[in-house]
């Protein structure tokens, strides 16, 4: 089954930059051939249910072994049985919108 997937991890009781961890689960979520986009307040992943959830847990286990004690994450899960949908293809039909209300 195909899944988008907004993640957001959050490293726990560590210093106050987040970037070291965050890069590691970027670094794991392209060696796993994901389709991803960081954004802000985290990273969007598109892919097969089981390879996603599985770089979910390998960005857990390897943040976990940097010495972090304790993660936090946010997922929001989005599934079709009707058609195939990219992250591409929903915010190009935002976007496909926006431009023909404006005219």
């Amino acid at each position: 089954m195909k899944v988008i997937v907004d993640f957001c991890i959050t490293p726990l009781n560590v210093e106050a930059s987040l970037t070291p961890y965050i890069a590691e689960c970027q670094v794991i979520i392209s060696s796993m051939g994901l389709s991803h986009h960081l954004h802000a307040y985290g990273t969007n992943i598109e892919g097969e249910w089981e390879t996603v959830m599985e770089a979910i847990k390998r960005c857990h286990a390897r943040l976990h072994e940097m010495g972090v004690p304790r993660l936090s994450t946010q997922l929001k899960i989005g599934t079709r049985s009707d058609r195939e949908q990219t992250m591409a293809d929903k915010v190009e039909h935002v976007r496909a919108f926006i431009a023909d209300q404006a005219r």
